[in-house]
């Protein structure tokens, strides 16, 4: 008879002492545990003990979190965090080096228990942390040149104990004073600094400047750029991910009217180039978080160009105007034409014809072309910059199509409205930066210019499909729908430089194109005679049927899913699976990523499917509504779901990815009875009943299908006929 779901067997240790086995009556007071413990160790004065898991993590067992505690684990009898916190709270102010430095070190290792943070927090150990580090660097100084790595692990695990405290989010960062954000910063502005106490800062500058409008003003007074980019020519992947995460969250929390003068101060120091040839061509691979950092700087570059994106021309400004003849004059040399001009309806004759063949919407006044928002005045910079830059190619497109019969011509104003609208809603201009995404492009790190000489690149792949295509003004849509197909199949490639990009949309021509969407379609075939579809619909339920099995499946099989916390650096991870018998939902933490399967019965929370009320996602979900509004980005949401049971409780989930996502909410929601409506499921419906239809087509007249598969040939004596390409 298996032992009741509430009796929990552990070892339990004591120093000095033989560990002891015992039953842990989840039903009894923690209280009353610890009190039993203590008598069969004769220590009295239980309220002073504690139990903590005897792992890694050393956490404090609380009635909170006692139901994680598995069978077989090992738990250790220790003092209670009020007194472990008290004692470490007098001992970090010891006047013995050698004492303070193993105090300090247990106080960074315990700090990252919640339950110990708190106790310690409210005996105000963060003031006391910060008046460390702002009057300890000058009691020290004589020590540190003595002393030098004891002094680095000294402020090492001081900060470190700070920045695990804070993590909690138990106290505000507007309550930290200028001293305390000058020594930090000076630690980060000087030229040798222990790795982990720069690591450390850079960490704390980071989150200050997040969490604090007050605390940005302060630290932009402190720090440069110019002092910051000396930490990306090292050779330390995680310092230089934290030097990107300071300079992003200043770039993000900056002014709009002060971020293009940071983007202006950041060419000038070259930080582009720096990143480029220390980071991304550097040996070493680029891990996950590094990766999100640079995704996070290429969207925050290119949302600069929002402003211009939404600015409307103003057909008055005679300024806006000149740049509109400055594309006449570049096309058509016309500077010698003007002054020899005759009169004013000549001169709109003329202005007229050539604005014609420039391909503009508006012949008489152009500028009204660039009234449309999105992409407002920054396409008309996009065409500037080609013709100042790229002359030659953008004089040949604009003869080119100039001389061709009307019907043929590709109208080149009208296509760079149209692309810089496209470019800016596949860079997405404008949105704010995902929560855990890693999609950087290497290319626009290759160029201070990298959006314009995109558009460069992709206004002669138009001009060039739109030859291949032998399109006319009626086809302008279906050429963009081509267009936007090859630049989104380019960028799937990742390209390194923009020379790469050119090389792959090359290779992308429309016959290209054609082929590869025919062959696409060869699985989406829909026949739309009556037979066929009355065939569909009867064939449908089967394999809607195999589609909610293999869901099921799929649950019963279990994923691990990632808790975002406040600091992503440290993820946290936990399992969730379905019982076989499809009854009951098993879910539990993990310490890392499993590399595969996670057994039943290591997980211990249970949550039967019969108590399941309803799925929710996206915005509904409540872990969605906590969460701040940097964080409530569209892509968290498009992965957020939640399982509501009892009455007001929930299980929360974020999904790794889109295809989780769809896994998930369609088993749930078939466990419920209720349809799938993913569009995965969509997706799979599609192929398997394509293939379906398919073999149920085909012409099999006289042609026997044998019972069994055929068997296995033997295999051969000798592998002399493989040929070796290589």
């Amino acid at each position: 008879m298996p032992p009741p779901s509430d009796i929990v067997k552990v070892a339990i240790e004591w120093p000095g002492a033989f560990p002891k086995l015992m039953e842990i009556d989840q039903k009894k007071p923690l209280s009353a545990i610890i009190k039993e413990v203590c008598e069969g160790w004769s220590l009295g004065n239980h309220e002073n003990f504690a139990l903590q898991n005897a792992d890694s993590t050393n956490f404090y067992i609380t009635e909170k979190n006692r139901n994680d505690i598995k069978n077989g684990s090992i738990l250790r009898l220790t003092t209670s965090p009020s007194q472990t916190a008290a004692q470490l709270h007098e001992r970090i102010q010891s006047s013995s080096m050698d004492a303070k430095l193993e105090s300090l070190k247990d106080l960074a290792n315990s700090s990252r228990d919640i339950t110990f943070a708190q106790e310690f927090i409210n005996l105000d150990g963060i003031s006391l942390l910060t008046q460390m580090v702002e009057s300890g660097t000058e009691r020290y100084q004589k020590l540190q040149k003595i002393m030098k790595p004891c002094f680095g692990d000294l402020l090492s695990f001081t900060l470190t104990a700070f920045v695990e405290l804070m993590d909690h989010g138990i106290v505000s960062w507007d309550t930290f004073s200028v001293a305390f954000i000058k020594k930090i910063a000076g630690y980060v502005n000087k030229s040798a600094m222990d790795t982990a106490v720069l690591q450390r800062s850079l960490a704390i500058l980071e989150s200050m400047v997040l969490n604090s409008q007050d605390l940005y003003q302060k630290v932009a007074q402190e720090i440069t750029i110019g002092q910051l980019i000396p930490h990306l020519q090292g050779t330390d992947q995680d310092i230089q991910t934290y030097t990107i995460a300071v300079i992003n969250a200043l770039f993000l929390k900056a002014p709009e009217d002060k971020r293009q003068e940071m983007a202006h101060i950041l060419a000038q120091k070259q930080l582009r180039s720096i990143i480029l040839s220390n980071v991304i061509r550097s040996p070493k691979p680029i891990n996950d978080e590094m990766a999100h950092q640079l995704y996070v700087l290429q969207v925050l570059t290119f949302n600069l160009l929002e402003d211009r994106m939404m600015t409307k021309m103003d057909p008055q400004d005679q300024a806006q105007r000149d740049i509109i003849f400055e594309l006449r004059r570049i096309a058509f040399d016309v500077e010698s034409e003007l002054n020899n001009s005759g009169s004013i309806e000549k001169r709109k004759s003329m202005y007229t014809r050539d604005y014609k063949k420039l391909g503009f919407i508006n012949h008489v006044n152009p500028a009204m072309d660039f009234t449309q928002i999105p992409p407002g005045m920054l396409a008309l910079d996009n065409m500037l910059y080609f013709a100042r830059h790229h002359q030659d190619a953008y004089i040949r497109i604009v003869l080119e199509n100039s001389s061709r019969e009307d019907k043929h011509e590709c109208p080149f104003g009208r296509s760079s409205i149209e692309l810089t609208k496209m470019l800016c809603e596949t860079l997405k201009v404008g949105e704010l930066p995902s929560e855990n995404c890693h999609d950087f492009h290497p290319m626009f790190f290759t160029h201070d210019r990298s959006f314009e000489e995109f558009f460069c690149i992709c206004i002669q792949l138009l001009n060039k499909t739109w030859k291949e295509m032998r399109a006319t003004s009626e086809d302008f849509n279906k050429v963009m729908q081509v267009v936007r197909d090859q630049i989104m199949r380019a960028l799937t490639q990742k390209p390194n430089s923009l020379d790469q990009l050119k090389s792959r949309l090359q290779n992308l021509s429309y016959t290209e194109i054609l082929k590869i969407r025919q062959s696409e379609r060869m699985n989406q075939e829909d026949f739309q005679s009556r037979p066929i579809l009355e065939l569909r619909e009867k064939i449908q339920p089967e394999i809607m049927e195999l589609i909610k099995q293999q869901r099921l499946n799929r649950l019963c099989d279990g994923t691990c899913f990632r808790k975002i916390s406040s600091r992503r650096r440290q993820d946290k991870f936990w399992y969730c699976r379905l019982s076989p018998n499809h009854k009951v939902l098993h879910y539990g933490d993990l310490e890392e990523s499993p590399q595969g399967e996670v057994p039943h019965d290591a997980l211990q929370e249970k949550l039967p499917v019969a108590d399941i009320k309803a799925v929710v996602t996206g915005k509904d979900c409540p872990h969605m509504k906590e969460k701040g509004a940097l964080k409530q980005n569209k892509e968290v949401l498009e992965l957020a779901f939640s399982v509501l049971y009892e009455s007001d409780e929930y299980l929360n989930f974020i999904a790794p990815d889109k295809h989780e996502y769809c896994v998930w909410t369609d088993g749930l929601n078939a466990l419920l009875g209720k349809e799938m409506t993913s569009d995965f499921t969509k997706s799979d419906m599609d192929t398997l009943l394509s293939m379906e239809m398919k073999l149920r087509l085909l012409d099999l007249e006289n042609i026997q299908i044998p019972e069994a598969p055929p068997p296995i040939p033997k295999e051969p004596s000798n592998y002399d006929f493989v040929y070796d390409c290589n």
